[in-house]
């Protein structure tokens, strides 16, 4: 066979080859992707709390109860938006943002951190058997998350808001006390219009809820 005649058969081999390569890349492109993982959130570090040196004067012990989140199942950890603008009513979840635990959860040890600075903070304030400090037994403080979650005043400003109500009581043996209660909010600039802006702006949010309970415990002696 002359050499022309193997130069066409190579020529007529590419022709075929090239569009079967295509065809091959293309349906290489519509493979499935892996679904994208959510990103996971927590408030991060208290701010301060390394440089803050240790007070002279310790204020009362506290029990801190369980934070309760009437609105929020135990198991919800998805990031919450409100459209105050258009439907104040729903709440939505960010499709991936999730926090790596509820929010009751995380706002509970934030409240511990926080107040713990000046004082010492008992967990579990539910149970009947609360262990005493010097002899007396803490006052108890209740905690209900009432709203948490990145609203959006219009399409462009939002911030987070936070809204607890705090109920302090003292044990006793015939009840009860009730020592204070009142309501705390906070809203949050946010400095944008995504997830991540939302959860640092419900961080910083917290952390001022904190900041006025401190005082308003000192206020009622504690």
């Amino acid at each position: 066979m002359s050499a022309a005649f193997f130069e066409i058969a190579r020529t007529r081999a590419l022709w075929v080859a090239g569009p079967l390569a295509c065809l091959w890349l293309a349906g290489c492109s519509v493979l499935p992707q892996p679904p994208a993982q959510p990103v996971r959130y927590d408030f991060g570090p208290v701010p301060g709390a390394a440089a803050t040196p240790t007070p002279q004067v310790q204020r009362p012990a506290i029990a801190l109860a369980e934070v309760e989140a009437p609105g929020l199942r135990d198991s919800e950890t998805a990031v919450l938006y409100r459209l105050a603008y258009a439907e104040a009513q729903v709440v939505r979840p960010y499709q991936l943002a999730r926090w790596t635990r509820p929010p009751a959860q995380l706002v509970q040890q934030r409240l511990s951190s926080g107040l713990g600075r000046d004082r010492a903070v008992l967990l579990g304030g539910d149970g009947s058997a609360q262990p005493k400090v010097q002899g007396q037994s803490p006052a108890v403080l209740k905690i209900e998350l009432e709203e948490f979650s990145h609203v959006f005043l219009s399409a462009q400003d939002s911030v987070g808001w936070v809204r607890l109500r705090a109920t302090l009581v003292d044990r006793q043996a015939q009840g009860d006390v009730l020592l204070g209660q009142t309501t705390f909010i906070a809203q949050q600039p946010a400095a944008g219009a995504d997830a991540a802006s939302g959860v640092r702006a419900l961080t910083q949010a917290t952390d001022k809820v904190i900041v006025d309970m401190q005082a308003w415990l000192q206020q009622l002696g504690r």
